[in-house]
C-alpha cells in the first residue's frame, strides 16, 4: 500500500471536507428517506393483501401500532391518583343472588370498606343459588376498570396475600353483617373486630347497608362503584351495544321485563294461570330450596295483595289499556318464561313484534353465553337500560336496578305497575263491570304519575324493608341537593310514612 498517496488523499480529503462532508449527509439522509418509503410501501401492499386473503389476520397487528399508544396515554390520562391510607385489614365478600342483587351488594361493600379504610379482596359470586352460575367477577365486569377507578378511594386486590390463606392454616372470620345497617354499626361494632381478626369474610351481602340516613359522600359513592366503576366485559358490551343497535334500527322499541320465570314463580307461590301439575312443580321446587322460608302459600291471596308478577295475558292486557299498539316493538328482557310458547301466544297475537335476544343475533354469538344466567342478564340489563320504555312486570333486583340507571341517565319513561291496583281492574273487566273504555282509562289513571319523574324516596322509619330502595331511586347523585329534588316534585310523588 502507498502510504503517501494514502497521506497525500487525507490532505486532499482535509482540504475539502467542509465541501464533502453536507454532500455525504445529504446522501445518507437520501438514502434513509427511499428505505423508508419502500419499507412503508411494501407494509401496505403486505396488510391489503392480507385482507383480501385473511381480513382478521393483521387487524390485530394494526392496530397495536395504531391503538395503543393512544390507549394507554388515555388509560394514564384517566387513572386517579392512589389514595394513600393505612389499611385496618382485608375484607373478603361473598355476594349472593342474581345479577343485580349482588350488584347492589358490590356497591355497598365498596362504601363498608371505604368507611372503615380496609382493602377490599375483588368480591366473589353466587355459584349455588337457583341459577347456578359458575360466572366468577371477572367473566361479568371488567376487573382492572374495577381496582383502578376506585384507586382514589380504595385499595382493592384480586387475591388475598397467601399468609392469610387457608393453605398455611389462616382461618378468616367469617360473619354475615346486620342487614339495613348505617355507618355507625360499622364503625362501632365491625371495625373493632378487624384488631384481632386482620381478615373478615362477610358471607353474606345483600341489602346490609341502610336506603337512607347515610352521609352524603357514601351515598355518592354507592353510585359511582354503580354507574362508573362497575362496567361488563368488552364481551358483553360489545355483543349488547350490538343488539341494542339493532332494535333500534327497527325504530322505537319498549323493554318488557316479563318476570314470569320458573324460581319467581316458585319463591312467590304465585300460579296464576298454571296447570294443577305446573303449580305441584313449583311447589316442590319451593321445598327444594331450604332459604325459601315460605312454603305453603295461597296463590290468589299474594296475587290480590300485589305481590305476583302479572302473568303473560294480564301483561297483555295492560299494555293495551295503556294504547300500545301491534305496531309496537317489544323486547322480552327475561328469562324462559314458564310454559313457554303457550304462555306467550296471547301476548305474541297482540303484538306481533315481540323479539328476544335469541331472535336478534346468531346462535354462535350466543354461545359463549350460555348455562351463565348472569351474563346473560347482562346483555338484558343494557337493552332494557337503553329502552324508549322500560315496563317490569315485577318489582325484583332487576327492575329497580334498571329503574335507577335511567333515573341517572335523565328520567327515561319507567312505568312502575301497581299491581295490586291492576289485578283489581282486570278482575272488574273480565267479569264485565268494567267496559273496556272505563278499564283502559283507571289503567292510565293509576299510573300517571308512576313513570320514573324526580322524586324523593319513600321512607318507611323501623321498616327499611317497606322503603323505597336506594338504587331504584338514587336521588342524592341526581340532584345537586335534596332542595333541588325537592323542587323538580310533583304533588303526591314524596311521601314519609311514620
Amino acid at each position: 500500500m502507498d502510504v503517501r498517496s494514502e497521506g497525500g488523499a487525507q490532505v486532499r480529503f482535509d482540504k475539502i471536507r467542509g465541501a464533502v462532508i453536507p454532500k455525504s449527509r445529504f446522501q445518507i439522509w437520501f438514502i434513509r428517506v427511499c428505505s423508508s418509503i419502500v419499507v412503508w410501501t411494501c407494509l401496505v401492499q403486505l396488510v391489503a393483501v392480507g385482507q383480501l386473503w385473511h381480513p382478521h389476520i393483521l387487524s390485530g397487528l394494526t392496530s397495536r401500532f395504531t391503538q395503543a399508544p393512544l390507549s394507554v396515554e388515555k388509560a394514564a390520562l384517566q387513572l386517579p391518583p392512589a389514595r394513600n391510607y393505612t389499611s385496618n385489614g382485608f375484607l373478603k365478600v361473598s355476594c349472593n343472588g342474581g345479577l343485580n342483587q349482588m350488584r347492589a351488594a358490590i356497591c355497598d361493600m365498596v362504601v363498608v370498606a371505604r368507611l372503615l379504610n380496609l382493602t377490599l379482596v375483588v368480591p366473589e359470586l353466587d355459584k349455588t343459588s337457583f341459577w347456578a352460575d359458575p360466572s366468577d367477577f371477572e367473566d361479568i365486569f371488567d376487573v382492572n376498570h374495577f381496582v383502578n377507578s376506585l384507586r382514589d378511594e380504595i385499595r382493592i386486590i384480586k387475591r388475598l396475600p397467601k399468609k392469610f390463606s387457608r393453605k398455611y392454616g389462616y382461618q378468616p372470620l367469617k360473619m354475615p353483617p346486620v342487614s339495613w345497617s348505617n355507618e355507625k354499626y360499622y364503625l362501632q361494632q365491625i371495625l373493632p373486630l378487624f384488631g384481632k381478626h386482620k381478615v373478615i369474610h362477610f358471607n353474606k351481602t345483600d341489602a346490609r347497608l341502610a336506603n337512607n340516613g347515610l352521609p352524603i359522600d357514601l351515598q355518592k359513592l354507592r353510585c359511582r362503584v354503580n354507574f362508573q366503576a362497575l362496567k361488563f366485559t368488552p364481551q358483553i358490551e360489545a355483543l349488547g351495544s350490538k343488539l341494542v343497535q339493532t332494535l333500534q334500527g327497527k325504530g322505537p322499541f319498549v323493554a318488557l321485563h316479563l318476570r314470569y320465570e320458573m324460581d319467581m314463580l316458585a319463591f312467590s307461590g304465585c300460579t296464576q294461570g298454571c296447570t294443577p301439575e305446573e303449580a305441584e312443580e313449583l311447589k316442590r321446587l319451593r321445598y327444594a330450596f331450604p332459604w325459601w322460608r315460605e312454603k305453603e302459600i295461597v296463590s290468589e291471596e299474594r296475587r290480590l295483595q300485589g305481590l305476583c308478577p302479572l302473568t303473560p295475558e294480564e301483561a297483555t292486557l295492560v299494555l293495551q289499556a295503556l294504547d300500545f299498539n301491534k305496531d309496537t316493538q317489544i323486547y322480552i328482557a327475561s328469562g324462559e318464561i314458564y310454559g313457554g310458547e303457550r304462555r306467550l301466544a296471547v301476548l305474541r297475537s297482540a303484538f306481533p313484534r315481540i323479539v328476544k335476544k335469541e331472535m336478534q343475533l346468531d346462535p354462535g354469538e350466543l354461545e359463549q353465553f350460555r348455562n351463565h344466567t348472569s351474563q346473560m342478564a347482562a346483555l338484558d340489563f343494557m337493552v332494557a337500560t337503553a329502552s324508549d320504555i322500560f315496563i317490569p312486570t315485577y318489582d325484583g333486583n332487576m327492575a329497580r336496578l334498571v329503574e335507577g340507571h335511567r333515573r341517572y341517565l335523565g328520567f327515561k319513561k319507567t312505568i312502575q305497575l301497581d299491581r295490586r291496583r291492576l289485578v283489581e281492574l282486570i278482575d272488574l273487566y273480565q267479569n264485565r263491570t268494567l267496559d273496556w273504555s272505563q278499564f283502559s282509562a283507571s289503567v292510565k289513571s293509576a299510573h300517571e304519575n308512576r313513570t320514573g319523574q324526580p322524586s324523593l324516596r319513600k321512607v318507611v322509619l323501623d321498616k327499611p324493608k317497606e322503603e323505597d330502595y336506594f338504587y331504584a331511586n338514587p336521588y342524592e347523585c341526581i340532584c345537586a341537593d335534596e332542595n333541588e329534588c325537592r323542587n323538580q316534585l310533583r304533588p303526591g310523588n314524596s311521601s314519609v310514612a311514620r
